[in-house]
């Protein structure tokens, strides 16, 4: 035991001073302050021309690195469907649960249209502020996941949710071959960059934006009612 001691402090003590010298090969290196933004002021100086999006970040998500974003949305889809296989029950299977109280059902009544109106102000508006398809696309999956949460005994038509998901992603890779075709790179803004600031500007980012919010939303909310479903069965 204190030889098994003595080898656990040595090897803890080799870790620090490995720390140790790396962070001092970094801090003699690196001037703090003064960070190597080489890329970053690029994209700053560039995508206002290029794209035309107010939110630069929108610039990087949705055309700089467009195709990261696809990779991304395909990742949380094979997520999603995995958790669906797992957690699927029967289509024909109704639960009986009771309703909740009337608070409750007129709390859900009320909140379902104001989420939705949030959820699409979010993607529409993502270009110009902080904000887009993804965020937005959560508040789309609370929105219709909440009336479940009210009335247990209905359930979310996963058809519906699939249908959307599938139309979305394939709208998204659309968009990108479009670009393919004009000639540009994949995902390149199309239509014209507009008036930087306004609605109607970036392109076709917007419309990248609205696949990848209702994709994201559908995803979520069909994992959800999934997850509400099994509960309930236990």
């Amino acid at each position: 035991m204190r030889q098994y001691n003595s080898m656990r402090r040595l090897t803890s003590l080799l870790f620090l001073a490995g720390l140790g010298l790396l962070l001092a090969a970094i801090l003699q290196r690196l001037n703090f302050g003064q960070p190597p933004m080489i890329v970053g002021d690029a994209i700053n100086a560039a995508a206002p021309a290029q794209v035309g999006a107010a939110n630069l970040v929108t610039s990087v998500v949705l055309a700089y690195r467009g195709f990261d974003t696809l990779l991304e949305l395909t990742i949380l889809f094979t997520a999603a469907t995995a958790a669906g296989l797992a957690l699927g029950r029967e289509p024909g299977d109704r639960l009986a649960d009771p309703e909740a109280g009337p608070i409750v059902r007129a709390g859900a009544d009320l909140f379902f249209p104001l989420l939705l109106v949030v959820g699409l102000y979010i993607i529409f508006h993502g270009h110009l502020t902080p904000g887009g398809g993804f965020q937005g696309g959560v508040i789309l999956a609370a929105a219709f996941f909440m009336p479940q949460l009210a009335r247990p005994a209905s359930r979310l038509e996963h058809r519906m949710t699939t249908l959307i998901e599938g139309l979305a992603g394939a709208t998204f890779i659309l968009i990108g071959l479009l670009a393919l075709f004009e000639g540009e790179a994949f995902l390149t803004p199309l239509l014209g960059v507009g008036t930087l600031g306004t609605l109607l500007s970036a392109g076709t980012l917007p419309m990248l934006y609205l696949a990848v919010g209702l994709k994201v939303g559908a995803e979520l909310a069909g994992l959800l009612a999934s997850l509400a479903e099994m509960g309930a069965e236990e």
